[in-house]
């Protein structure tokens, strides 16, 4: 499975753009490219979402029930 990291610095390398122009056409400070392409923990979704627009994609987030089938059978049996 490839990393978020690894995905946007193969997108940006993809259209041949330097952070910096990678940034500004995403809107965002450089700093944010920067961090998203070393793997940083602790980053702003809305901030890495709207790097991620610029490949047509986005993170939502997602509860335990949608990643875990026992719980979502679990909770269905409660009802």
């Amino acid at each position: 499975m490839k990393t978020l990291a690894d995905f946007v610095k193969a997108k940006r390398k993809e259209v041949h753009l330097t952070q910096i122009e990678f940034a500004q056409r995403a809107g965002v400070a450089l700093t944010v490219v920067r961090k998203i392409e070393q793997g940083k923990q602790n980053l702003n979704l809305g901030a890495v979402n709207q790097v991620l627009k610029m490949f047509g994609h986005m993170l939502v987030p997602v509860s335990m029930r949608e990643i875990d089938p026992k719980e979502n059978k679990e909770s269905k049996e409660e009802v």
